[in-house]
């Protein structure tokens, strides 16, 4: 069983209309992406997050309720709710502006954790959590729980430079969390920006005794481990908006490996097809796919 633990918000993505902005409001954030992405996979997955007392934390609450995930998700009456305004070009490529000020995406509790990560065989953590003191303190404590306990540990980096004072800051705070996680995902601007030209041979080096995932985009996913990079291309869609799509291949690459999936181009091209059918609509979580339709497209 995996359990998502993060952040939970709206992605506002607007269109433009003349002289104003069409906005539109989908559920996303990435641990929770990945966890309805699980579930709509046949997984068996829980997630853990937190809204704001308002219109957009009942929107998000009766989202997961739908998706069979809203158990968990908590409510904090002194924040409001996390909003992401989405940019997109004419590709569908995203860019985010975050409204974030002690909001409540990051206002989790070991109370409300530590039952449900003793529950679980795999414990994904969300990254936005660590550009706050809270939120930091948090996910060390969640970490170190879930070891403890025998548990495996996933970690995105999913980074956003608009939550931090400087690329600088993000990578301090990530450098630990990269060499930390039993399964860890990047893409490839992110392996850019951590490991420069040195990257290939530190994301082997990382991989030994783990797994770490790369996102090429539409070219497809590599995946390292102990010491061996497999890359497996992708599949041709017509792309809408990609917003999410590293959450979703994320989904598939985690719901595979729970199943216990251990054949590298097996659990790749999988996931791949999930990330890919993301692209097709607008939203986050709108095109996440089923089982069978990933299965018919690999067929």
């Amino acid at each position: 069983m995996i359990l998502s633990i993060g952040e939970i918000l709206a992605d506002m993505i607007g269109t433009k209309r003349g002289r104003h902005v069409e906005l539109e409001c989908f559920a996303g954030g990435a641990p929770f992406n990945v966890a309805v992405g699980v579930a709509r996979l046949g997984g068996e997955v829980s997630f853990l997050g937190c809204v704001g007392q308002d219109e957009v934390g009942d929107f998000l609450k009766a989202y997961a309720e739908e998706e069979g995930l809203s158990e968990h998700v908590k409510r904090d009456e002194t924040r409001n709710t996390t909003i992401a305004f989405v940019t997109l070009n004419e590709e569908g490529e995203r860019s985010f502006s975050f409204l974030r000020n002690h909001t409540a995406d990051y206002a989790l509790s070991a109370s409300d954790a530590e039952p449900l990560i003793l529950q679980a065989d795999l414990v994904h953590i969300g990254s936005l959590m660590l550009s706050e003191e809270e939120g930091r303190a948090f996910a060390e404590w969640a970490y170190a729980f879930a070891k403890a306990n025998g548990k495996k540990v996933s970690f995105d980096v999913n980074y956003r430079e608009d939550i931090f004072q400087s690329a600088e800051e993000a990578k301090e705070i990530y450098t630990g969390w990269l060499s930390r996680a039993d399964v860890l995902k990047l893409s490839e601007d992110e392996a850019a920006l951590f490991f420069g030209e040195k990257r290939e041979a530190e994301l082997k080096r990382l991989s030994m005794g783990r797994k770490v995932f790369v996102t090429l985009g539409k070219h497809g996913s590599v995946l390292y481990e102990n010491g061996v990079a497999t890359t497996c291309p992708s599949i041709c869609v017509q792309v809408t908006d990609t917003t999410g799509a590293g959450d979703a291949f994320y989904a598939g690459a985690l719901a595979q490996i729970d199943r216990g999936v251990t054949d590298a181009r097996q659990i790749l091209s999988f996931a791949n097809v999930c990330g890919a059918l993301a692209t097709t609509k607008h939203g986050a979580t709108e095109a996440l796919p089923n089982r069978e339709e990933v299965k018919k497209l690999l067929n």
